[in-house]
């Protein structure tokens, strides 16, 4: 196995690349995906390796080539949306938190990642990102769920979360995430965005699908690159489900051939 770019202890360096927008928005949500983005970067700690924050950078520069090659895994968080020019439409009103230099670093970040072959996990925005990433599309704004909700009440103090069970395919990278060897696996979800992936990239594979047809999980079958739609870090999560997945990507980044 490959260790070298590994801390003393065994502990492999894994990226994020930071979140651009100021907690001061208005829009309540962009603090709420900065506090978000703050729980990954501890759950990756605590499972285990190094997290290493990554800075903004244009998409040929060297510096974050640079921070690439040290490290041995990224996760891509969530955040505000995708500018939808990047898959071929035009913005609508109802996007939220379209910042061109955050989807220049997360692009950058997540292309030379995989160029590199390092393992790749998205989270929410990343799910949407390397759906797009790959050739894929988005809803820019899902009609309300009469089946299942994605996104909470409007009720005041019913929290930040919709809830509901996933199903995630046998053998599935995400299944193996929540301790999952060749069996299916049940997940209760944390629920909380209004884009969903609408045609699926022809690189990725769907691994896990709510009952009214949602697109919660995809992987590239050829390495090791996941996503999740839902929000594994909520703190809401006993702290044992909160910490699991995470600790199990550590395990991936810390054995990657």
């Amino acid at each position: 196995m490959q260790t070298s770019r590994n801390l003393p202890g065994g502990r492999p360096r894994i990226g994020v690349p930071v979140r651009l927008s100021s907690s001061a928005d208005p829009d309540p949500r962009v603090a709420e995906a900065n506090g978000l983005f703050e729980y990954i970067v501890e759950l990756l700690r605590e499972g285990g390796c190094e997290p290493v924050l990554l800075t903004a950078a244009g998409p040929d520069d060297g510096g974050l080539a640079a921070a690439l090659a040290s490290l041995d895994g990224v996760v891509l968080p969530g955040g505000g949306d995708l500018d939808p020019s990047l898959y071929g439409e035009a913005q609508t009103e109802l996007c939220y938190d379209v910042n061109q230099a955050q989807d220049v670093l997360d692009v950058a970040v997540a292309r030379l990642a995989i160029d590199a072959g390092l393992p790749v996990l998205g989270i929410c925005r990343g799910h949407h990102l390397l759906n797009v990433l790959y050739g894929g599309t988005l809803v820019q704004d899902m009609a309300p769920g009469a089946v299942v909700h994605h996104e909470p009440a409007p009720v005041h103090g019913a929290g930040p979360w919709a809830w509901h069970e996933v199903a995630v395919e046998a053998g599935s990278k995400v299944a193996a995430l929540y301790g999952s060897g060749s069996g299916a696996v049940s997940v209760k979800i944390a629920s909380g965005h209004h884009q969903a992936v609408a045609r699926v990239a022809a690189g990725l594979r769907v691994t896990a699908v709510a009952e009214d047809g949602t697109v919660e999980a995809l992987e590239d079958p050829e390495r090791w690159v996941a996503s999740v739609q839902w929000h594994p870090e909520a703190l809401e999560l006993p702290a044992g489900e909160r910490l699991a997945p995470f600790r199990a990507f550590v395990e991936v980044c810390r054995s990657r051939p």
